[in-house]
């Protein structure tokens, strides 16, 4: 996934160097670059950002009824 992110920042990057402003081409690298793929780096990430959260805190994921503790 990360060379479709790399390949999106190199079009944005081309398009905003062809602007005729360096206001529109700030712009335009900010609005069509780096919100939308920080915007889906972030949705894309979420499994993996769950699978390093249960792998820190296994007892989280374990059911309470399947292994009552002992007493």
């Amino acid at each position: 996934m990360y060379i479709v992110a790399i390949g999106w920042l190199y079009v944005t990057v081309l398009m905003a160097l062809t602007e005729t402003s360096v206001i529109g081409g700030i712009l335009t690298l900010l609005f069509y670059g780096l919100l939308p793929l920080a915007l889906l780096l972030w949705l894309f990430g979420g499994p993996g950002r769950r699978r390093r959260a249960a792998r820190k805190n296994p007892e989280s994921t374990r059911d309470a009824d399947a292994d009552p503790p002992d007493r």
